[in-house]
C-alpha cells in the first residue's frame, strides 16, 4: 500500500509544482483563465505559494504520516475552492480543478491506509 502511496503523492506533488510554477512566471495560457474566475492579479502568487506547500507536505508526509495527511486535506480544500471558483463565474472549464481534488482525496485515503 505504501508503494501506491508513494506514487500517488510524487505525482500530485508534480502537479502541483507545475501549477505553480505556471502561476509564478505569469504563464499566458493560465493568468487570463485566473483572472476570468475573479482572481486578483496580485493574489496569484499566493495560491503559486499554497500549491508549493502542499507538494511539499505531501512529501514530507510520506515520512511524517500526519503532516501528509494534512496536506491532502489542504489540498483538497484548494481544489475544492478553485472548482467553486470556477462555478461562480459560470466557467465551464473546471474539469482540471475537480479531477486534481478527487486525486487528492485518492491520496489522502492512500496516507491514511498505509500508515
Amino acid at each position: 500500500m505504501f508503494i501506491a502511496t508513494l506514487i500517488a503523492s510524487v505525482l500530485l506533488a508534480v502537479a502541483l509544482t507545475v501549477s505553480a510554477i505556471g502561476k509564478l512566471t505569469r504563464n499566458p495560457s493560465v493568468i487570463p483563465m485566473l483572472e476570468q474566475v475573479g482572481v486578483p492579479t496580485d493574489k496569484i502568487p499566493w495560491l503559486a505559494y499554497l500549491e508549493i506547500l502542499g507538494a511539499l507536505g505531501l512529501l514530507v508526509g510520506l515520512v511524517v504520516w500526519p503532516i501528509g495527511v494534512a496536506a491532502a486535506v489542504g489540498v483538497i480544500a484548494y481544489f475544492i475552492g478553485a472548482v467553486i471558483a470556477h462555478l461562480r463565474a459560470k466557467d465551464k472549464e473546471f474539469a482540471p480543478a475537480a479531477g486534481l481534488a478527487v486525486f487528492a482525496v485518492v491520496v489522502l485515503v492512500l496516507r491514511v491506509l498505509s500508515a
